[in-house]
């Protein structure tokens, strides 16, 4: 028989980057009277690893849960980027209805349409938030009518775009029913989650079914399976089957060792789980997303959308340059390989694939972030590698014909940078498909562009509009190769030999370009010390030191002035490499290297390829 469970309500928090979902959350836990009276609590206590926090972003989809008056509220906090678009995908499933947050000042965006299109595929209730409404900027009239067209435009039936429009100060700690009312809680939000996003049903007579959403990992208990009870009760040392929707031939059998549900911030161990609950189940080694945990007589896999392909991918190598192995901790072929395939317990967007070489690893994403937030983490962790330039993943049509991945680019710049950024991105094979001003004097561009094409260039992108652009995009699919493209128009300054930097060679050197180096630095020949103002590559010796004379004595060298160089973040080194250069990784450096380090041997490469 189907029943409803009216006392939980379960909803995702879906948005673009940086319109407020995580400091929403942080509200709802506090009103909720999750914390104690006196408990200090972070600023966006839902990111919870160091790189999220840092850069302010949502990498992994987080679980919560609150308690409004008698009814449970189980909260997905989403990521807002495209290249953890994977994440939002897959949560939808557990959920019965979205808030949907937009800035009450940029409006509808990019990846505002991309999740809402997600969940209007699923046919879930959307609850739309207008954030940031004490902003003086702020036009959030403006922006419901934005986010209605954008409805419009996704096909939206009667019921959907009948959908409530609530305004708040994620920050200030409201949400309001009209703009004008003055209430200072987020009262309206709960009443209207409560009202508007229908409990979940199901037949709790029925064989039980938990279809497998996320994945998290723990050192102790191994692999976590998150996903919602769609029918029956589940329970503690059940013995139930293991099934695959996408793998018909999946299954085993398998016991229930350790199940939680949430509460705040906390796991909380339970003996049984009934409809609509959402739950964490442990002591399944094999348990996967997508997988659907059911009755051994009768298993029946709940349908599941296939996880979106990668896009981009980089080798990750054991590092061999001659300073090798003197700063990281984890530096062989063995320590890569486990870390990596360890990544994917959690990350599905996320494939790696052996070489022929068995100190190399190919290693696919859905975007330069994605690899970058992976590198960053494993830096962190102590390990020491090398990576190559990004580079896309062709397909293959019937006819043998290559086909390359596009995206859509959103560009929103002040209206004086717009020919600049249109002549860079038509360079780039890009294609203009729109262009309409929006507020505050800037100018919205739509490009269609090989994703290649954007390897490489947010930096100058940023560097083009004096850091007030903004660029977004959203993977259209795949199309003919558009022909070869050239990534940089700037050689590399390389070192000519090993040893230590000194003010006198960097003196001379700083002439030819930017350096990347300060004196007394450790560099070794074929290392990239700093970037070339022509489009060839210089090798200069920074090591040398001048010859001293009866007339001239050794302090008149510190009489040379050098330029502050150019220290290069993750995202720029990654961005500047060339195709026949590496990014070499340890826990205290970045270094850029070219891939043969011996200048001879290299000449002789270039030749060989031009031939």
């Amino acid at each position: 028989m189907i029943t409803t469970r009216e006392d939980i309500r379960n909803i995702a928090i879906i948005a673009h980057v940086d319109h407020g979902k995580t400091t929403l959350v942080d509200q709802l836990l506090k009103q909720s009277g999750v914390f104690r009276a006196n408990q200090e609590v972070a600023e966006r206590v839902m990111d919870s690893n160091d790189i999220e926090r840092e850069r302010g972003i949502t990498i992994l989809s987080k679980n919560t849960a609150v308690h409004y008056g008698d009814v449970k509220i189980n909260i997905i906090d989403t990521p807002g980027h495209a290249d953890f678009g994977g994440e939002v995908e897959r949560v939808l499933k557990m959920v019965n209805g979205v808030v949907l947050v937009v800035d009450a000042y940029e409006g509808a965006m990019p990846q505002t349409k991309f999740v809402l299109r997600k969940a209007l595929e699923l046919d879930l209730e959307v609850l739309c938030l207008i954030n940031k409404c004490d902003r003086d900027e702020a036009r959030p009239e403006e922006v419901v009518d934005e986010i209605l067209e954008l409805l419009l435009d996704l096909d939206a039936n009667e019921h959907q775009l009948d959908c409530p429009f609530l305004f708040a100060s994620a920050r200030g700690g409201w949400a309001r029913y009209n703009v004008n009312d003055t209430n200072e809680d987020m009262k309206p939000l709960f009443e209207t989650i409560i009202k508007h996003i229908p409990a979940p049903t199901g037949d709790e007579d029925a064989d039980p079914q938990v279809l497998i959403s996320t994945i998290d990992y723990n050192e102790y208990v191994g692999r976590i399976g998150v996903g919602k009870v769609d029918n029956g009760i589940i329970k503690v040392n059940q013995e139930v089957a293991l099934v695959n929707h996408h793998d018909p031939n999946k299954m085993k059998k398998v016991k229930i060792g350790k199940l939680y549900e949430y509460e705040g911030l906390n796991r909380v161990e339970v003996s049984e789980a009934r409809i609509g609950s959402i739950v964490a189940i442990s002591g399944i080694p094999d348990i996967h997303i997508g997988d659907t945990l059911t009755s051994i007589d009768n298993p029946q896999a709940i349908p599941f959308q296939k996880i979106s392909e990668p896009t981009i991918s980089m080798n990750f190598m054991v590092n061999d340059s001659p300073l090798a192995g003197r700063e990281g901790k984890f530096i062989t072929s063995r320590h890569l390989r486990e870390r990596l395939f360890r990544e994917l317990n959690t990350d599905v967007s996320l494939r790696v694939e052996e070489t022929e070489s068995p100190d190399c690893f190919k290693v696919s994403g859905r975007g330069e972030l994605h690899l970058s937030v992976l590198i960053e983490n494993m830096r962190r962790e102590g390990f020491e590698f090398a990576v190559s330039k990004a580079e896309v993943i062709y397909h293959y049509d019937e006819r043998n014909q290559k086909q390359e991945p596009m995206e859509l680019a959103f560009v929103d710049v002040p209206d004086e940078f717009s020919g600049a950024v249109i002549q860079k991105l038509t360079s780039r094979k890009g294609e203009l498909q729109g262009m309409s001003p929006t507020h505050g004097g800037y100018t919205r561009l739509q490009f269609l562009i090989p994703s290649r094409g954007l390897i490489g260039y947010r930096g100058e992108f940023m560097t083009d509009t004096k850091g007030n652009g903004i660029l977004n995009t959203e993977f259209e699919g795949y199309a003919p190769y558009k022909g070869d493209m050239f990534y940089r128009k700037t050689g590399s300054i390389i070192a000519f030999e090993s040893g230590e930097s000194i003010t006198y060679g960097l003196f001379n050197a700083q002439e030819r370009g930017t350096l990347f180096i300060g004196p007394g630095e450790k560099v070794y020949a074929g290392m990239v010390i700093g970037k070339n103002g022509k489009s060839e590559d210089v090798e200069i010796n920074v090591c040398k030191t001048k010859k001293l004379t009866n007339t001239r004595s050794s302090s008149a060298d510190e009489a040379l002035r050098l330029v502050t160089p150019k220290v290069m973040s993750l995202e720029e080194s990654l961005e500047f490499i060339d195709t026949d250069e590496l990014l070499e990784v340890t826990p205290e450096n970045l270094r850029i290297r070219k891939k043969i380090l011996d200048p001879t041997l290299r000449k002789r490469s270039m030749i060989k390829s031009k031939q």
